[in-house]
């Protein structure tokens, strides 16, 4: 009888925290036979089976505490136009371009993401309330991915 490898919670904990560090949407390697998936608002199709496979989808981190609404239904979503990397602010350690609280013009610089060694800026879509920041400063994202909440 093969004999079952044991789980290791340490490196699933370590996926998990990388994947919250890059703003994947998952994660998964496979060692000696024994593979570990991590992934966000992941659900198997049941035809799918693997000789070992973990999964966890982490809580999604907010900077604003009204998240009544899920971010990509919300009506004031800002999301990626483009695959690169998020920075708030123009450049390293300088402030960034919005902050929560803060009262936008359509128009205005939000965020702006690097891609192909360009720096793409991203406007606000409408006037508002900055309400949430959903990204960190450098981090990945992909196309469509949640950014802010402009009210």
């Amino acid at each position: 009888m093969p004999k079952t490898p044991a789980i290791d919670h340490d490196a699933i904990r370590d996926l998990a925290k990388l994947l919250d560090e890059t703003g994947l949407s998952e994660i998964e390697i496979e060692r000696d036979g024994v593979s570990i998936r991590v992934a966000r608002n992941f659900s198997a199709p049941a035809s799918r089976t693997r000789s070992s496979e973990s999964v966890i989808a982490p809580v999604p981190i907010t900077l604003a505490t009204p998240a009544a609404v899920e971010p990509l239904q919300h009506p004031g979503l800002v999301a990626s136009p483009m695959v690169g990397t998020a920075y708030l602010g123009p450049s390293p350690g300088a402030r960034p371009f919005v902050e929560i609280g803060m009262q936008v013009k359509a128009g205005d610089t939000l965020i702006i993401i690097e891609a192909m060694k360009t720096m793409n800026q991203v406007p606000a879509p409408r006037s508002g309330s900055v309400t949430q920041i959903l990204v960190e400063d450098g981090q990945p994202v992909e196309y469509g991915e949640p950014l802010m909440i402009v009210e």
